[in-house]
């Protein structure tokens, strides 16, 4: 038996147990709440970040046979603290569709809003990202190294990376710079990653557009018709579709001994008769991103992660079967990548607070984008 003595020193071990437990835990919990008030005071009292808008002379534009401007815009998001800090920021390059600018997309993507909440929220890290304005004097560049309009993957991974490392505190490797865009933009996105590995490390494509023939871009379509018999930029205007084509041509398949507008239709019209012509067929089949996979495949497979996101529903019908082809030829050939069809239409759910940009893409390229040089 435990004599009243025992008991009492039991009694005294355990609470003295009990009172260093306590302490502990007090001193655990103090601490614990100092380092959330210090996270969220430190996000919460971040000052919005900067748009950086400004010019420069593109080499990779300059003197192109269609008369494109190389003095280019580029739109530079910085972010908050950027001016009272000495640190090096990963970097995103975010591609605009077919028809806009960087401007355009600032507005109907919301980027700015959706950068300043991300990054005061602690969603994602601080980062720059940069929006170069690749509008062409036909309304798309689709980034394409052309020997009429211009060197467009050239000036986006040469010309406009270098301005950007120089000018601004970027980490300047390939582990730190991921590239993204939008329709065109992400067309762009893919195929630039595919030609420059040693300069982007990652990439993410929302909705893609033009990675292959399918439903509404396709050989049959009675746009080419309408390419083929117009005079000027303003007959085009009145088809959507032919003056995607006629884009193309000056893009893919340029001829300059071709006027008014410099480039070769793969489908022509006699009366009524169609006639095919294989050979701008394949010019244009080689710069469709599906058709590069093969011969990228070292590339691809040297990226740190890979993305392509597309609405079910987009209006561009070729989109979604196109995405999902792209997306099975890459795990054909055991290229590792994300890929995901969701219930949205070509731009619905980009760009507020639970559109993609926010959710999904901005996280991505947190995830994957090296933070420290």
């Amino acid at each position: 038996m435990t004599t009243p003595t025992e008991a009492k020193q039991t009694y005294s071990y355990i609470q003295f147990f009990d009172c260093l437990i306590l302490s502990i835990m007090k001193t655990f919990i103090t601490l614990f709440t100092l380092f959330l008030l210090t996270i969220t005071s430190f996000c919460q009292s971040s000052n919005k970040g900067q748009l950086i808008v400004t010019k420069f002379v593109a080499p990779s534009i300059r003197g192109n046979k269609a008369g494109e401007d190389s003095l280019r815009r580029v739109s530079v998001y910085l972010p908050p603290g950027y001016n009272q800090t000495k640190e090096h920021y990963p970097v995103i390059y975010f591609l605009h569709g077919l028809g806009i600018d960087d401007s355009l997309m600032i507005v109907y993507s919301n980027i700015i809003e959706l950068l300043d909440t991300a990054i005061q929220t602690c969603h994602i890290h601080p980062v720059i990202v940069v929006m170069p304005n690749s509008n062409t004097n036909f309304d798309g560049s689709f980034y394409t190294n052309s020997s009429y309009t211009g060197n467009w993957s050239d000036y986006i991974s040469k010309d406009v990376v270098a301005y950007i490392d120089k000018d601004f505190r970027t980490i300047a490797n390939r582990n730190s710079r991921g590239i993204a865009g939008h329709s065109m933009g992400g067309n762009g996105a893919l195929k630039i990653a595919m030609l420059y590995p040693n300069i982007f490390g990652c990439v993410y494509a929302l909705s893609p557009a033009v990675l292959n023939w399918g439903d509404d871009f396709n050989l049959n379509s009675s746009s080419f018709k309408i390419a083929q018999n117009a005079k000027t930029k303003e007959d085009l205007d009145k088809d959507f579709y032919s003056a995607v084509f006629i884009d193309l041509s000056r893009t893919y398949s340029p001829d300059i001994n071709k006027p008014p507008f410099y480039g070769d239709l793969p489908v022509t019209y006699t009366k009524d008769s169609m006639i095919v012509d294989s050979e701008v067929v394949k010019q244009w089949e080689a710069n469709f991103p599906i058709n590069m996979i093969e011969t990228h495949l070292r590339a691809l497979k040297s990226l740190t992660a890979l993305k392509l996101d597309w609405g079910r529903n987009d209006e561009f019908s070729h989109i979604p079967s196109s995405c999902l082809q792209f997306s099975k030829k890459l795990e054909a050939y055991g290229v590792k990548h994300f890929a995901e069809e969701y219930f949205g239409t070509h731009t619905n759910k980009l760009a507020d607070a639970n559109g993609r940009i926010y959710t999904e893409m901005l996280p991505f390229f947190d995830a994957y984008l090296k933070q420290n040089k």
